[in-house]
């Protein structure tokens, strides 16, 4: 199944038509910088943008950076606080003319890994942490998701991890790799121990750098980059698509 997967981040608009079946891109990815401010307006536009380039009229998927509840955002780091309590869903079906389907933006990179990339042989807990504006988090057990979960608001040397480990601060900071790799160490450990996970997945924009801080990476727990790299949430958006259209078909037919 073809489906149009949206990746709204607090930098960067990405969407790409996805191949569900075989967790690929069907097209080259089609980026536009996030408007600022990140209003529901401002946004919309970026997304109808993205729609039309693919002249797209299919269903689409769109991973969000904010918790999500029934479509409706109920959270807002990296965009504006006038997307709280919006059914974005609704909205973007409004502007686009077609169905939608709202997911976290960390669940959706943590739905693409596990299905089809760094997670795909773990059966037990894996934690998807993205780097890029914030640091985001997806939670799985046996390859179930758990929604919405918010790690990248947990406290590491009393600052929020968003503002301590995520690839904005490297870059604001100017921090060497050595420096920012042990900030993420520290991160990570503190959530090793409060969840003891089988797998952590580093996925969004500094996915690409592993290699330039996986030495200063020291855990129990083995740590992975996502095999998807910065694509991992255009993927999982249209996964979660495809989810949720198949939930409906399967109600509609009993």
């Amino acid at each position: 199944m073809k489906i149009l997967g949206i990746d709204v981040g607090g930098t960067g608009i990405k969407g790409a038509i996805v191949n569900t079946k075989k967790g690929t891109l069907k097209t080259d990815r089609y980026r536009i910088p996030t408007p600022q401010p990140a209003t529901p307006d401002a946004v919309l536009d970026t997304v109808t943008q993205i729609v039309k380039e693919f002249d797209w009229k299919g269903p689409i998927g769109c991973g969000f950076p904010a918790a999500i509840r029934h479509e409706i955002i109920k959270t807002a780091s990296n965009i504006d606080p006038s997307w709280k309590g919006l059914n974005a869903a609704e909205r973007i079906q409004q502007a686009t003319g077609c169905p939608t389907h709202l997911v976290n933006d960390a669940d959706a990179a943590g739905l693409s890994e596990v299905k089809f990339g760094a997670g795909k042989d773990e059966k037990g807990v894996v934690m998807m942490i993205t780097c890029g504006t914030g640091v985001g988090s997806g939670l799985f057990t046996n390859k179930k998701l758990v929604p919405n979960t918010e790690f990248g608001f947990i406290h590491v040397d009393n600052t929020k991890a968003e503002y301590y480990c995520s690839n904005t601060a490297r870059e604001k900071e100017n921090l060497d790799w050595d420096v920012w790799g042990g900030r993420l160490n520290k991160y990570l450990k503190r959530l090793e121990e409060l969840f003891w996970p089988d797998l952590f997945i580093i996925g969004g924009g500094i996915s690409k750098q592993f290699d330039s801080f996986s030495q200063y990476i020291e855990l129990d727990t083995k740590v992975v980059p996502a095999e998807s790299r910065n694509h991992a949430g255009i993927i999982g958006a249209a996964l979660a698509a495809q989810q949720n259209i198949s939930k409906k078909l399967l109600k509609s037919s009993k």
